[in-house]
């Protein structure tokens, strides 16, 4: 008696992926079942299929011996300038050999710009390498032309293919690569289509370990949501070394490029640029964009020291008060947390006296810049009560401070950079939390050290 020969389980040849999450699904559904969105569910193809003698990963994870930490010795990695100092502070120096940084932002904001002045400017020392698939080799050569670039020494690849470009950047050995964009790219191992959440995952992936192993910076563009978040799953920034986002009004001359995630740097790090007919270039001295130039002493203007990654900023906050013609006031923020500008005035009704229950309240920090960090607390505090009063602060006066619930005023971070650059600037007062004051007395700069509200609104009276 024969027995009939076991016949393995068929596997299933394709797979539902969340555009949202990136949670994988062996067969459709309405509804996510790993972040709960609706109709994210995208078809692609099984990347792990039977037939398959290994997995397409593993010649890149060769395995290593197990070390002890203090065995391993820590290089200090060289770094490469872009040539655009302002795009160097922002990577904490440079481009490091093997990093993979992403950056992203609006569509025509100056990504694409950017890069190719990078490139060009890198060109006369080494092999750079700028893969298009957004745009004709035609449409990149006018750009430059236009921007009064020579484009010499800049090798154009337009290319979408994940392979073909992988042999490229294996045959060029480029100082520096850039990929514009990663949503464009796509892997003939998958059946979806460009942009998909496989796609992007497959190639960030394979790109992050070929510059891994051939040691080649790459930079990649990435698109981003309606929302201004990077489009695609979230474990793209996971993946690469460096996140940085464009900001700023694509009708203003201005832009800011911030790191939210370094590998090689300080986060948070900005540069500043401004948009010109020959392309971008760095601004040399970033507060006088974010401080007006008053003919005279107004209300409802305080300006603040911030802190930047490593750069101090003094930006202006303003304030309006207005009396309120509706039963419910408006609170209005614009660059700054809107929750905490409710709770800094129920702060100032508590522990200052002073109630806006029937005042309309809105605060900008001037020039479109956003500030997350609370040492704008105190700053936000003395506009508003500048302008509840129609009285403007003294000449010179600036200020920083978290402040409490309970009314302390709290120290910031970095207090004494912050001083020296408004002192540089030529501000002559400080209101400052009393942790923050100076050792040593900083020439030219009255310090008035406090420890609650209180304490700062009496020095403003006397």
């Amino acid at each position: 008696m024969h027995c009939a020969p076991e016949t393995s389980m068929a596997k299933i040849k394709t797979i539902f992926t969340c555009s949202e999450c990136g949670g994988i699904s062996p067969k459709w559904l309405g509804q996510c079942p790993h972040c709960q969105a609706w109709n994210t569910l995208e078809e692609s193809r099984d990347a792990g299929l039977s037939g398959q003698a290994e997995h397409r990963y593993a010649p890149l994870a060769a395995s290593a011996a197990l070390r002890s930490l203090s065995d391993v010795e820590a290089l200090e990695l060289p770094r490469i300038s872009t040539g655009i100092p302002e795009f160097d502070r922002v990577l904490g120096g440079g481009l490091v050999a093997g990093a993979v940084v992403l950056i992203g932002g609006d569509p025509g904001i100056g990504k694409s710009t950017l890069l190719l002045q990078a490139l060009v400017a890198m060109s006369g020392e080494q092999r750079v390498l700028y893969v298009t698939g957004e745009e004709s080799a035609e449409q990149v050569a006018l750009r430059a032309r236009r921007l009064g670039l020579s484009g010499e020494g800049v090798d154009l690849f337009a290319e979408i293919r994940l392979e073909a470009i992988q042999s490229a950047l294996l045959e060029q050995k480029p100082a520096v690569a850039v990929i514009d964009s990663i949503q464009t790219m796509y892997s003939s191992e998958l059946s979806a289509a460009p942009g998909s959440v496989s796609q992007v995952k497959e190639c960030a992936a394979q790109l992050t370990r070929l510059a891994k192993q051939a040691g080649i910076p790459i930079v990649m563009i990435g698109h981003v949501t309606k929302d201004g978040a990077l489009a695609g799953p979230r474990v793209l920034e996971h993946i690469v070394d460096t996140v940085l986002y464009f900001e700023g009004d694509t009708h203003s001359s201005f832009r800011l490029i911030r790191a939210f995630k370094n590998r090689f740097g300080a986060v948070n790090e900005l540069g500043v640029f401004a948009m010109t007919d020959r392309g971008l270039r760095g601004v040399a001295n970033p507060s006088a964009l974010f401080l007006s130039q008053h003919s005279a002493q107004v209300s409802g203007s305080c300006v603040m020291a911030t802190q930047e990654g490593t750069r101090p900023l003094l930006v202006e906050i303003q304030a309006l008060v207005d009396t309120a013609h509706v039963p419910n006031p408006r609170r209005l923020s614009v660059g700054l947390e809107g929750n905490r500008l409710a709770m800094l005035l129920a702060v100032l009704n508590r522990h200052a006296g002073v109630s806006t229950s029937d005042q309309d309240v809105f605060v900008n920090a001037v020039g479109g810049v956003r500030i997350t960090e609370p040492a704008a607390d105190l700053a936000v505090l003395l506009a508003i009560l500048s302008s509840l009063r129609d009285r403007p602060l003294p000449k010179g006066l600036f200020a920083f401070g978290e402040v409490g619930l309970a009314g302390e005023v709290r120290p910031a971070p970095r207090g004494q950079e912050r001083l020296r650059e408004a002192a540089k600037l030529g501000f002559s007062v400080a209101i400052i939390p009393k942790a923050n004051a100076p050792r040593q007395p900083i020439e030219g700069l009255e310090v008035w050290a406090v420890d609650r509200l209180q304490d700062a609104l009496d020095r403003l009276r006397t």
